[in-house]
């Protein structure tokens, strides 16, 4: 639904650690200190406690956690960290919404508007075609280890009031609304004992369109590009 593979980009990026650290790092630092500004307690602010746990699963020492987060409650001085977005359109249709967390944005902006640039596109409204929906992930092996079966489970979630269940290849991936996504979790984490891969917001579109295999590489390459920038966070995309 996303319109590009959290899986894929979860492995690629796990895989970059050891050659990118320092950059990954730097990411995740600016997502717990934008999610602190919500509050530095991560039993309360449950944004807090994904990025915290994110930091922690590539490894990220903890006195650089403890700086994110003071920086964003504003304990720490420093260069403030804006959420920026923009939306803009590759060739052929492809809306894509590419999420900055950076400390000058006008730095962030030229790098995103060169690179649509460079792959054909430019910068346009699109986010009235997304909605943003709560998205939680659980692996196909943690699912296969606690004995839970594909279809039960999607009959209780969808009891609980989800939005979508999508089974793929590596694991499931459940779409809730924002107001549920906590309960949604606690309740997989809680009742099922089960270990959420990743749990995010995103922006789903609501109109998705299909890639021309002669776009296929083209726009992996654009994709690649993005997640390779240290201001960019994240990105949604039309792409069925």
């Amino acid at each position: 639904m996303s319109g590009h593979s959290k899986w894929a980009t979860t492995h690629r990026q796990k895989a970059l650690i050891d050659a990118k650290r320092g950059a990954i790092f730097t990411k995740l630092a600016n997502v717990i200190t934008i999610a602190a500004k919500k509050g530095g307690n991560p039993e309360t602010n449950s944004a807090l406690k994904t990025a915290i746990d994110q930091a922690r699963a590539a490894n990220m020492p903890k006195d650089n956690i403890e700086k994110a987060i003071k920086k964003g409650t504003g304990e720490l001085a420093g260069e403030q960290i804006e959420e920026l977005y923009y939306e803009g359109v590759l060739p052929t249709g492809i809306q894509v919404i590419v999420k900055c967390l950076t400390d000058n944005k006008n730095r962030s902006g030229a790098t995103v508007r060169h690179l649509f640039s460079k792959y054909g596109g430019s910068f346009s409204a699109v986010m009235w075609n997304f909605n943003q929906l709560g998205v939680l992930s659980i692996s196909r092996d943690e699912i296969k280890e606690k004995h839970q079966g594909y279809e039960d489970l999607e009959l209780e979630l969808i009891d609980k009031g989800i939005v979508d269940f999508v089974k793929e290849e590596e694991g499931i991936t459940i779409y809730t609304t924002i107001a549920d996504m906590q309960k949604i979790r606690d309740f997989l984490e809680t009742e099922k004992k089960l270990k959420i891969e990743r749990a995010e917001i995103d922006y789903i579109a609501k109109d998705k369109i299909d890639l021309a295999p002669a776009d296929q590489e083209k726009i992996d390459k654009f994709m690649e590009e993005l997640e390779d920038n240290e201001d960019v966070n994240d990105y949604y995309t039309n792409i069925n």
